[in-house]
């Protein structure tokens, strides 16, 4: 898979992209970054690449030829149809979803704005789609880019040591992930959950299970309607992680952060008399 971004700071991509799982990825030959400077593509004797928008307002705006030509030439490279995205604070809401959507996809352009934003016309006649990775404004779109590319990696096959890891994560399931533990048993006063040392690998999943739906609840809980409709989460299952919760020490509830018990059983309540029958009911 390849990503070519296109940005006036082509050195925040390449040394984003050399760390980590994507950096491993490169280094693998399982991902390929190139950038894009649309200041290359600049005809004035002071490169400029962005002017006042038309109107008045605050910002610069960058010109549709630079970034015309810097589109071409990626598109060139891709050899082929390729995805291009725009990032921007108005766009489509990037999710887990798009990301594993956009993982089948072997040419993806990415367009980094800056300034005050990129001239609509350019958006319009390359056919860029906006997506937005978050409800605020950054100063520019590379840390996007760098999202979206960590985010989609991850979902290539051969990126991640274990395969099923990243059906195990956050938002695979619309559910919130569970909480993780490691060494020492006891830190802080706090202890690993004891079902997790049994060695009883249906408890631990059910333990899992029902603690995902608990922090989902706490933390995210517009989700559990989601989760609903999709047949992740039903009654009972709903009900089951209810009965976990009550099972619950204070101890247990502090290690698993569950800070609010009280809000938590509210917010499950509503959906616990739904009709079971999904895999959601497992107890």
């Amino acid at each position: 898979m390849r990503f070519h971004v296109l940005t006036l700071f082509p050195e925040m991509i390449r040394q984003g992209c050399s760390h980590g799982v994507v950096g491993q990825a490169v280094k693998d030959g399982k991902i390929r970054i190139e950038t894009v400077n649309p200041r290359d593509f600049a005809t004035d004797v002071h490169r400029s690449v962005d002017d006042r928008p038309f109107g008045g307002g605050d910002g610069m705006v960058l010109l549709p030829e630079p970034l015309a030509a810097a589109t071409g030439k990626a598109l060139s490279a891709a050899g082929g149809p390729a995805r291009k995205i725009y990032l921007s604070a108005r766009g489509r809401p990037f999710s887990d979803a798009m990301s594993r959507e956009l993982a089948t996809v072997d040419e993806v352009v990415l367009l980094c704005g800056r300034y005050g934003g990129v001239d609509q016309r350019l958006i319009e006649a390359e056919g860029y789609e906006e997506v937005s990775i978050g409800d605020y404004v950054l100063s520019g779109g590379e840390l996007g880019a760098l999202v979206v590319i960590d985010a989609v990696s991850r979902h290539r096959p051969g990126v991640l040591g274990n395969s099923a890891s990243s059906f195990d994560e956050s938002f695979a399931e619309v559910l919130l992930e569970h909480p993780q533990y490691t060494r020492p048993r006891e830190w802080l006063g706090l202890e690993v959950p004891v079902v997790l040392l049994s060695g009883n690998h249906a408890k631990v999943r059910d333990w899992r299970r029902n603690a995902a739906v608990l922090l989902t609840a706490q933390a995210r809980p517009e989700l559990l309607s989601d989760a609903m409709s999709r047949g992740v989460l039903n009654g009972s299952g709903v009900r089951a992680a209810l009965e976990a919760l009550e099972a619950l020490s204070d101890g247990e509830r502090r290690a698993i952060g569950l800070r609010d018990p009280g809000l938590v059983r509210a917010r499950l309540r509503p959906f616990s008399q739904a009709l079971s029958g999904s895999r959601g009911s497992e107890p």
